[in-house]
């Protein structure tokens, strides 16, 4: 599990938004509400859940830099 700063993608990041899958499901609606991954999957749902509070995005620093 990693702890700190996460090394930013491009190539994930851009992949990511225009995935086939992603798409696909958008079109036919057929995205869970926010909170379903404890239902869908509740293993990946924790693992996510930590690694989303031990870790930071770069992108959310450089935007704490800037604030006013």
């Amino acid at each position: 599990m990693k702890i700190g700063i996460r090394k930013p993608s491009l190539n994930k990041s851009i992949a990511a938004r225009t995935s086939l899958k992603r798409i696909i499901k958008t079109k036919l609606k057929l995205n869970a509400p926010r909170g379903y991954g404890w239902l869908t999957d509740p293993k990946k749902a924790l693992y996510n859940r930590i690694y989303n509070r031990t870790t930071v995005s770069i992108w959310t620093l450089i935007k704490k830099m800037f604030k006013n």
